[in-house]
């Protein structure tokens, strides 16, 4: 065996045993199976994600926008499920990233300098990137191609921005990082027009006990401002809860009810919005009660 296929065999299971001690390591191996055939959930509004993350696309009238970029090592999936939805990846005009975390992030480097996409982000997320990149957490994917990168646009609280014939509604709704953004549109398939909310990050993951210790919170008070987000939109008019990850509102499951002709589009739901959010307050609020966590 050479010296060189010996340095290669050594590299890779150095690599193997670092990546089975990061807890996440999974989310990046065989992304393949995770690959979902795009829908249109109504109207100008269709999924791109995978069975994980979630990537919606909307057709402005003027040019494509996805809210968020997928799972990094994820972006070919991302590219094969726009072509298949019928719309060329090159038509992209805007990403829109919920936050900077490595799991929404994957496809904006490629986009941008493949087809020109104009990136927006939160500005405390854009600032992290520049500041404290190591919160972007993209070291946990094993991979050198991959790094924090420049936002074309920073969205600041309560900012409007109007993309083609869609005008979204942003907030700041910090907790699963500082620079989460919630946004708020009108989709309208033609004859209907239904309000859509998408919630940019619920996770616990950056909330709990070690990881606020790591980043110096050592008063906890990232959760309260979670809280404090979560009543920020809770009472706003949302009849097309998009989720952050398909768990959120469970998306596959609606998504085969729409395949096997379900007379009333599961996603258009009223009442779905404001019970999860509370859901995800009850959720903190024993978080915050476990000992173990404070």
């Amino acid at each position: 065996m050479s010296e060189l296929r010996k340095e290669y065999e050594r590299f890779q299971e150095a690599k193997r045993q670092w990546l089975e001690k990061r807890l996440p390591h999974t989310y990046f191996q065989d992304q393949e199976s995770r690959y979902v055939h795009p829908f249109q959930i109504f109207g100008n509004v269709w999924y791109v994600g995978d069975s994980w993350v979630c990537v919606h696309l909307i057709d402005t009238g003027d040019g494509l926008l996805l809210l968020d970029g997928g799972n990094i090592g994820a972006t070919a999936m991302l590219v094969n499920a726009i072509w298949e939805a019928g719309f060329k990846p090159s038509d992209v005009r805007w990403m829109v990233l919920s936050h900077g975390h490595l799991d929404h992030i994957g496809a904006a480097t490629f986009f941008r300098r493949m087809f020109g996409t104009e990136i927006y982000m939160g500005e405390p997320d854009a600032l992290s990137f520049q500041y404290h990149p190591e919160l972007s957490l993209v070291h946990e994917a094993g991979s050198l191609a991959h790094d924090v990168f420049e936002v074309d646009h920073r969205i600041t609280d309560g900012e409007t921005i109007r993309f083609g014939n869609t005008e979204i509604l942003f907030y700041l709704t910090p907790g699963h990082t500082e620079g989460v953004i919630s946004a708020f549109f009108d989709a309208t398939d033609g004859k209907r027009t239904v309000r859509a909310g998408y919630f940019g990050g619920f996770g616990f993951n950056t909330m709990r006990k070690d990881f606020l210790l790591d980043i110096g919170d050592t008063e906890f008070r990232t959760r309260q401002v979670y809280l404090d987000s979560l009543a920020k939109v809770r009472n706003q008019k949302v009849e097309l809860f998009l989720g952050n990850h398909c768990g959120n509102n469970h998306t596959l499951e609606k998504a085969e009810m729409l395949r096997a002709g379900c007379k009333d589009n599961p996603f258009i739901d009223s009442t779905e919005w404001g019970c999860f959010l509370d859901k995800k307050r009850d959720e903190m609020l024993l978080l915050m009660a476990d000992p173990e966590q404070n």
